[in-house]
C-alpha cells in the first residue's frame, strides 16, 4: 500500500478562489444598491398650496400626476437619456411628483390622471386616450 500524500493547494487555486469571493461580494453589492433604488421613492411632496399658482415658485414641482381613477394605466416618466423615475400603473388617489429641469413623460389613458406642469393643470384627455410630451422647469428647482 502506498502512502497517501496530499498536494498542497496550488497559487492558481489560490486566485481563482480570491476572485469567486471577490465577485460574489460585488454581485452582492450591487442587488442590494438595485433593490435599495427600488424600494426607495425620491418623490417628494407636493406643495401644500390648494390651488396651483399662475407663476411657479421655487416649490413648485416641474410634474405632478395624480391618479383619478382605480387604475392609471402606464404612467412612464424619465430624464431625457437618463433615468426612468417611474414606469407603472397607478393606482387612485396615488401621486407622483418630480422637480428635475427636464422630464419625458408618457402616459397611457389621459382621462385617468390630472397632469400639472409647473404648477400649469393640462387639459385631460378622452377616455383611452395615450400622450407623450417633454416638461421643463422654468425656474430653478427646490433647494435643500
Amino acid at each position: 500500500m502506498g502512502r497517501h500524500r496530499s498536494d498542497p493547494m496550488g497559487a492558481a487555486r489560490l486566485v481563482l478562489i480570491g476572485l469567486g469571493a471577490a465577485l460574489l461580494l460585488v454581485l452582492v453589492f450591487v442587488g442590494g444598491r438595485a433593490l435599495l433604488g427600488t424600494l426607495s421613492t425620491e418623490t417628494p411632496a407636493p406643495t401644500a398650496s390648494a390651488t396651483p399658482s399662475a407663476a411657479p415658485t421655487e416649490r413648485t414641482a416641474t410634474l405632478r400626476i395624480a391618479c383619478v381613477a382605480e387604475i392609471c394605466p402606464v404612467v412612464l416618466v424619465r430624464v431625457p437619456g437618463g433615468d426612468v423615475l417611474n414606469d407603472r400603473d397607478l393606482t387612485r388617489g396615488e401621486e407622483i411628483v418630480y422637480y428635475e429641469p427636464e422630464l419625458d413623460v408618457a402616459v397611457g389613458d389621459t382621462s385617468t390622471v390630472e397632469i400639472t406642469v409647473n404648477g400649469t393643470p393640462r387639459p385631460r384627455g378622452r377616455p383611452g386616450q395615450q400622450e407623450a410630451f417633454t416638461v421643463s422647469r422654468t425656474t430653478p428647482g427646490p433647494t435643500g
